[in-house]
């Protein structure tokens, strides 16, 4: 029993570093996915590859933010 109670305690002490890690991977997530449709839309309609890449970074700049408040909103 008394190996357990350091181990409880390091996991409380890292509890921060896994909503950034994890609000971090979510953003990599969103970010891969507006690239990966916004490719498969200038493939579909080459003409319309500036109003694709317009909204593509917006999107992924909105999906950064989550990382960013992952990060600084976190414990």
């Amino acid at each position: 029993m008394s190996t357990l109670t350091p181990i409880l305690a390091d996991a409380v002490n890292i509890s921060g570093s896994i909503q950034g890690g994890l609000g971090c991977l979510g953003a990599a997530i969103g970010v891969g996915l507006v690239g990966a449709r916004a490719a498969e839309a200038v493939g579909r309609n080459p003409s319309a590859s500036g109003k694709i890449l317009v909204q593509g970074i917006l999107g992924m700049a909105l999906a950064e933010a989550v990382a960013f408040y992952a990060l600084f909103l976190g414990k």
